[in-house]
C-alpha cells in the first residue's frame, strides 16, 4: 500500500511545487511507482511536468464533486514509475461546491484511496492556503512535508501551518504525521540562509530533512521546458539534492535504502 505525502505550506513562494514536482520524479527515477497529484487551482505541478492546464479538460475536481475515478484522468508522464493526476481552474470550484456537503474534509481521502494500492508514494501538491482542498490533501495523508525557505520571514506562518496540523491530527486524521521540514532556497554564500538554517534546526531538530535543496539555476528553468530538473540537467545540485532527499524518505520508511551521490 502507498503512502501519501502532502506537500504543504500556506506560504506562497517557499519552493512548494517545485519539491512536489522534483520528489515525485526522483521516486519514480528510484524505480518507486508514485503518482503526483495537482491539488492547486493555478495547475503549476501539470504545467511544470509537461501539460498545458488550458488542455486538461477533466482533473481532480471531477474526482472530487462529480466522483470520477482518478484512473479514468491519470496521465502518464515522460518518466517511467510517474503518473500525474492533473488540475486546472475548474478546481476553485471544489472549495465552494464542498462546502455544501457532508464529510466534506473527507472527499479527497475516498478518491486517493482508491488507488493507493497501485502506488509506492503518492504525493500531493498542495495550494499555498489553508483552505479546505488543502484541508482534505491534509486528512487524506499519511504525513506532510512543510517546505521552508532559508529567508527573512521563513518561520512567519510555520506556527499557524503546525496548529492547522494539530487540529486536524486531533479531530480528522489522527494518523497524519509531520515526515520533516525541508529547507529550499538555501545559498551558503549568504549570512542569513546559514542563520534561518541555524535557527530552524535549533527549534525543530530531528524533524528538519538533512538534506537542503540549494538555489540552483537549473532548479528555476526546469518549469519553463515542462520537465523536472532531472530531465533538465541530471547532474545539477537540484536534481542532486531532490534525488537525495528522495532517499532519505526512502530510508526513513523502512524501504531499500540507497547511497547518496
Amino acid at each position: 500500500m502507498g503512502k501519501i505525502i502532502a506537500i504543504a505550506n500556506q506560504k506562497g513562494g517557499v519552493g512548494k511545487t517545485t519539491s512536489a514536482i522534483n520528489l515525485a520524479a526522483s521516486l519514480a527515477v528510484l524505480e518507486f511507482k508514485t503518482l503526483l497529484v495537482d491539488a492547486d487551482p493555478q495547475a503549476n505541478a501539470s504545467s511544470g511536468i509537461g501539460f498545458d492546464p488550458k488542455d486538461i479538460k477533466i482533473g481532480l475536481y471531477e474526482c472530487l464533486v462529480q466522483d470520477i475515478h482518478p484512473n479514468d484522468i491519470t496521465l502518464d508522464t515522460d518518466i517511467p514509475y510517474l503518473k500525474l493526476l492533473p488540475s486546472n481552474i475548474d478546481l476553485v470550484g471544489a472549495e465552494i461546491e464542498l462546502l455544501e456537503l457532508p464529510n466534506r474534509e473527507q472527499m479527497m481521502i475516498r478518491v486517493l484511496e482508491s488507488v493507493k494500492d497501485e502506488y509506492d508514494f503518492i504525493i500531493i501538491d498542495c495550494s499555498p492556503s489553508l483552505g479546505l482542498i488543502t484541508t482534505n490533501a491534509l486528512v487524506a495523508a499519511d504525513s506532510v512535508v512543510i517546505p521552508v525557505q532559508c529567508e527573512y520571514f521563513a518561520l512567519e506562518g510555520l506556527g499557524k501551518l503546525l496548529n492547522t496540523i494539530k487540529i486536524i491530527q486531533t479531530h480528522l486524521n489522527q494518523n497524519l504525521e509531520i515526515e520533516g521540514i525541508l529547507l529550499t532556497m538555501y545559498d551558503a554564500r549568504l549570512r542569513l540562509s546559514n542563520q534561518v538554517v541555524e535557527d530552524v534546526k535549533m527549534h525543530f531538530q530531528d524533524i528538519v530533512f538533512d538534506t537542503i535543496i540549494t538555489r540552483n539555476t537549473k532548479l528555476g528553468e526546469a518549469p519553463s521546458f515542462g520537465v523536472p530538473v532531472i530531465n533538465h540537467d541530471a547532474e545539477s545540485k537540484g536534481s542532486i539534492s531532490y534525488l537525495n532527499l528522495a532517499r532519505e524518505i526512502i530510508q526513513k520508511n523502512g524501504l531499500t535504502a540507497l547511497s547518496n551521490n
